[in-house]
């Protein structure tokens, strides 16, 4: 299974907190929130470009709008649905186009 480039894991914990100026812990934290989930390999931590992109979010929704944590995780949920319901729209939307006219 070919992933793309940003969604492979190449980055350990210490070095993904060093490249977005954070504590491990606070990555560790995050993951436990279930804002973040990096993959494992073993007992390590593995993350993606994507990752990262998550993570800088997460800092600018937290550190630029004052944003708790609570509230970061309701945000991440809506947006979550946004798009689920974007997807199913562009479906229907696919199906009625399709439909012939009378």
């Amino acid at each position: 299974m070919n992933k793309k480039p940003e969604e492979r894991p190449v980055y350990v914990i210490s070095v993904a907190a060093e490249i977005l100026c954070m504590h491990p812990q606070t990555l560790r934290l995050y993951e436990r929130k279930g804002l973040v989930s990096p993959k494992r390999q073993g007992k390590n931590r593995l993350y993606s470009e994507l990752d990262l992109q998550r993570l800088r979010y997460i800092q600018r929704l937290t550190q630029e709008f004052g944003i708790n944590l609570a509230g970061v995780e309701m945000i991440t949920r809506l947006e979550q649905e946004v798009e689920k319901l974007r997807l199913c729209l562009e479906k229907l939307n696919f199906v009625f186009e399709e439909e012939p006219e009378e």
